[in-house]
């Protein structure tokens, strides 16, 4: 990375070539795992809150969770190289820290979601657990909206519009 490069320069470029290249970072393809798989794992549980053969659809919710709560983990870390690319003291980096707070709750929400729901049987949905996958969409969706902040108003990691022109040609 150039040692003049201004904070919003520095901001677009990869510390690194494992976070995905100039302009198409790894980190935003790689969180709709976890987000499609804990959707899905909601509908799979209102299947089961109002449906019947409870145990498949409480099975597949719970499998669901877990594949979300394992890809967060995988996205987090593209996500906290795309974080060490923002310059301390901007407002970017302080929306990125409160993005990576409010996923890190969801992925505990969810975690907690799991285990309760593989204490309690998949004979039946767990509400509790239940409550906790409905709380964890609403604090993602939040946080969604400050990673979109981070990539569409800031510019994190998307290339400059000097790059982006050449599209337009």
């Amino acid at each position: 990375m150039e040692t003049n490069a201004t904070p919003l320069q520095q901001a677009k470029r990869p510390r690194t070539a494992l976070a995905g290249p100039y302009g198409h970072p790894f980190h935003p393809i790689l969180v709709t795992i976890p987000i499609g798989a804990w959707i899905s794992s909601l509908i799979f549980a209102l299947f089961a809150l109002f449906g019947d053969d409870d145990e498949v659809w409480v099975q597949g919710s719970q499998l669901l969770i877990a594949i979300g709560v394992i890809m967060a983990v995988v996205a987090a870390i593209f996500g906290l190289m795309d974080l060490s690319v923002i310059p301390s003291g901007t407002p970017a980096k302080r929306t990125a820290f409160t993005h990576m707070a409010l996923n890190l709750t969801v992925v505990a929400l969810f975690a907690v979601a799991y285990i309760i729901q593989a204490v309690s049987g998949v004979d039946d949905l767990n509400i509790a657990s239940f409550v906790l996958v409905i709380l964890g969409l609403a604090i993602l969706t939040v946080s969604g909206w400050l990673g979109g902040k981070l990539a569409y108003h800031y510019g994190v990691r998307v290339a400059a519009e000097e790059t982006q022109v050449e599209g337009y040609r």
